[in-house]
């Protein structure tokens, strides 16, 4: 499997018609420069939120410099029937040497406890799962969010150290192995 730009599905449709949508470069390229509004009807409020100016930076200038880690990155979480981005959702970029993937994501907090974070993060780790290169997908949580923290180990991710982020501070690292494709949906 390649990765391509088209928009990822949720792996059961019968549980979620979320679908992680790529951002276009032009667009991308306006949201690090805070020149995509809230009120653009493309991406709404949260995506062009001014707290999220430095992952759209970072995204920027990663793809600018490896154009093909697009279809990686960062990506919008569209929901039918919800006229803008409900939140953002990707890998930090393609595998590395070892096969690793991170992922990533953030929900608008006007759209939380609906579960599109569950299906997002099912969404990439299905992803990971078909892609021959991933062997083990990564998720670091900061030591005080304890609902992404439950989240990831809900779906098999273990503690396996601890990291300092420049940017995020002190992080556990979690992880688990690709090749596992279940999408469990926790009760409640």
């Amino acid at each position: 499997m390649s990765i391509t730009s088209e928009p990822w599905p949720h792996p059961d449709p019968t549980r979620s018609r979320l679908r992680l949508v790529q951002v276009p470069a032009p667009l991308l390229h306006a949201l690090a420069r805070g020149a995509a509004g809230a009120a653009d009807p493309v991406v709404g409020g949260y995506v062009a939120d001014p707290g999220l100016r430095p992952l759209w930076g970072l995204r920027s200038r990663q793809v600018t410099a490896r154009p093909d880690d697009a279809a990686w990155v960062t990506r919008l979480v569209v929901v039918p029937g919800v006229a803008v981005p409900v939140g953002v959702a990707g890998f930090h970029g393609p595998p590395d040497d070892a096969g690793m993937v991170e992922v990533g994501y953030r929900t608008d907090p006007a759209h939380r406890r609906r579960g599109h974070a569950r299906h997002a993060l099912q969404t990439l780790l299905a992803v990971a799962a078909a892609h021959p290169d991933v062997r083990v997908v990564r998720a670091t949580v900061s030591p005080d969010n304890h609902v992404s923290r439950a989240l990831v180990e809900a779906h098999g991710f273990v503690e396996t150290g601890e990291q300092w982020d420049e940017e995020d501070g002190l992080e556990i690292v979690l992880e688990r192995p690709a090749a596992v494709l279940d999408t469990p949906e926790p009760p409640g």
